[in-house]
């Protein structure tokens, strides 16, 4: 067995029903197996699967456990040396797995490697991501892709040539099983966000390295595997917390959260006063405020030492 390709579902059975599709009808070049882990969905995915996809190893929490302990239950059964991690909102297109497959077992200390994920029309979407320091987060990362593109690749650019980058998006990523082994699993200390990137960090900290692949191409209907209200933006803030107690020091932790805290105080007076300029009759003017002034509430009752637990 070559490939485990492994999904993590939570009420996204048609999104669910699309992926595996995509999976049977592009994976020809190797035996493969896949394991679905449905975190206590409520809308049929689980009937879905054993009418649709019996070959498929299924795994029924009885709770929402989180992308994290989810893929790690999917690894500890694993039969295969690469675990192909897909979200549910992404479609494989002819030859992507292989392109992938190809590069990791040309490059043996390569770890994990990504492809190129494109929007429905086709269109680039950032595939990687630099480890968040305090140049990044005071920085607009734009500015730092245009100054520094070979330290962070993004879509602006063309890239002919696979190139090793700090971390993969979550949506497709290739894991060789044996620098799982070597490492370790994901840190289930995070929910939902940076397991991918706190992975990545640790994978590089031991030797391993990790490849963008561009003309491996995967579709990706971002976002709408796990929404974009101000509760999915607490939880990334969480998780970016958390990785930053996890590898720096408190006063580096500090000042991260002091450079958030600001650009947030910015971001809402900016909406704030966009609002009142249209008399708020702009709807998206109108979201985007009242998301804001939530993340700002959420960041005030959260303790400045300690671990970001609060809910």
């Amino acid at each position: 067995m070559n490939i485990s390709v492994i999904i993590v579902n939570w009420n996204t059975k048609d999104l669910l029903k699309k992926c595996l599709f995509s999976v049977y009808e592009t994976i020809n070049f190797c035996d493969f197996e896949v394991i679905v882990v449905d975190n206590a969905s409520s809308d049929g995915s689980a009937e879905m699967l054993a009418q649709n996809f019996p070959q498929v190893i299924t795994i029924n929490n009885k709770e929402n456990r989180g992308f994290g302990t989810a893929n790690n239950q999917a690894f500890a059964i694993m039969k295969s040396r690469y675990a192909l991690l897909l979200n549910t909102d992404t479609m494989l297109t002819p030859g992507a797995v292989n392109k992938l497959w190809q590069f990791a077992e040309a490059n043996s200390r390569t770890a994990i490697v990504c492809g190129q994920l494109l929007n429905a029309d086709g269109s680039k979407q950032n595939s990687v991501a630099a480890f968040p320091t305090l140049l990044t987060l005071a920085t607009n990362i734009s500015l730092l892709e245009y100054l520094f593109p070979k330290k962070h690749p993004s879509k602006r650019y063309e890239h002919k040539e696979p190139l090793e980058v700090d971390s993969a998006i979550g949506a497709c990523m290739l894991i060789r099983k044996q620098a799982l082994d070597e490492s370790s699993f994901f840190d289930e200390r995070y929910f939902f966000f940076f397991e991918e990137t706190d992975l990545a960090y640790s994978l590089r900290q031991k030797g391993w390295q990790i490849y963008h692949v561009p003309g491996a191409f995967i579709y990706h209907l971002q976002g709408q595997s796990i929404g974009g209200n101000a509760r999915s933006r607490i939880e990334f803030y969480r998780s970016r917390y958390q990785f930053m107690q996890k590898w720096h020091s408190r006063y580096y932790y500090r000042a991260a959260r002091a450079i958030i805290f600001l650009r947030l105080i910015i971001d809402f007076t900016l909406n704030m006063l966009a609002s009142i300029v249209t008399l708020g009759l702009a709807k998206n003017i109108r979201n985007k405020t009242k998301v804001y002034l939530e993340l700002i509430c959420w960041h005030i009752k959260l303790p400045l030492t300690g671990k970001t637990s609060i809910k």
